[in-house]
């Protein structure tokens, strides 16, 4: 098993492939075997470094809030421990804030940007709350009151699809704590607005057509502050589209990455 220790965190990470790099960052509540269909069918061409975000999957929580700016820098000591000087930066939903708050933290890194079903605003005052609640449930009544109540929201399939099965298993590994700690992040984050503005490129923003927690609005919103910056709309996806709809995914990943070799 390949870790890295952050601040005395071992944190767990996959190195799969051949070719430039390619960092992937997973959504909440998953770990980073929610790649293994983008790993497995473009592996051949690309270098993939797949962390578990800490808390998630094999890796260990810290104390305090799970910032965005911690799972940035995580990644960061991930690439200096093998000797990468820049990497193509991708993240799904929550992977998102945090590909862009390492964007914030070292631009020089970040040879490309992948941004998918995720969004560059920040929390407003009824979303922090609501994140708090959430943080709050999972502390009291534990996982899968948090988890099951998600996944429909994550999946156009529903719940009983095989992905929605696949999520919500991958969801109720998680610990409350490590629930609440990213929720709590999340509230934290920066508005990324200004940074996009000032990137330079190239990204590749991508949307789930049937996404309603970060809606086509928001993707477009994110393109729009790029110069040149690709939209690429998932059909037959929600929240998770390279999970629900993969093969759709990996075309428009694999398109992105090549214009990039």
């Amino acid at each position: 098993m390949l870790t890295v220790a952050v601040d005395g965190i071992p944190l767990h990470y996959r190195d799969v492939g051949r070719g430039f790099p390619v960092l992937l960052l997973h959504a909440f509540p998953l770990d980073g075997s929610a790649f293994d269909r983008q790993v497995a069918a473009l592996s051949a061409r690309y270098r993939f470094l797949v962390p578990d975000l800490r808390g998630f999957g094999q890796s260990r929580l810290g104390e305090g809030p799970t910032q965005m700016r911690t799972l940035a820098q995580d990644a960061l000591a991930m690439l200096d421990a093998l000797n990468i000087d820049a990497a193509v930066v991708g993240g799904v939903s929550m992977g998102g804030y945090a590909a862009l708050a390492l964007l914030r933290e070292d631009p020089g890194r970040v040879r490309g940007l992948v941004l998918a079903d995720t969004q560059c605003t920040a929390d407003d005052a009824a979303g922090r709350d609501k994140r708090e609640a959430t943080a709050q449930q999972a502390l009291k009544e534990g996982t899968a009151s948090v988890v099951q109540g998600l996944v429909p929201k994550l999946v156009h399939a529903g719940p009983e699809s095989p992905v929605g099965r696949e999520v919500m298993k991958l969801g109720l590994a998680v610990p409350p704590e490590s629930i609440a700690a990213a929720q709590r992040g999340m509230a934290l984050r920066l508005d990324s607005k200004d940074l996009l503005a000032r990137y330079a490129g190239p990204a590749l923003v991508v949307v789930g057509e049937h996404d309603t927690v970060t809606p086509l609005a928001k993707a477009k919103q994110m393109a729009d502050l790029v110069q040149g910056a690709r939209l690429e709309v998932i059909p037959g996806a929600a929240h998770l589209p390279n999970q629900e709809q993969p093969e759709a995914f990996n075309t428009v990943l694999d398109s992105f990455l090549s214009s990039l070799a």
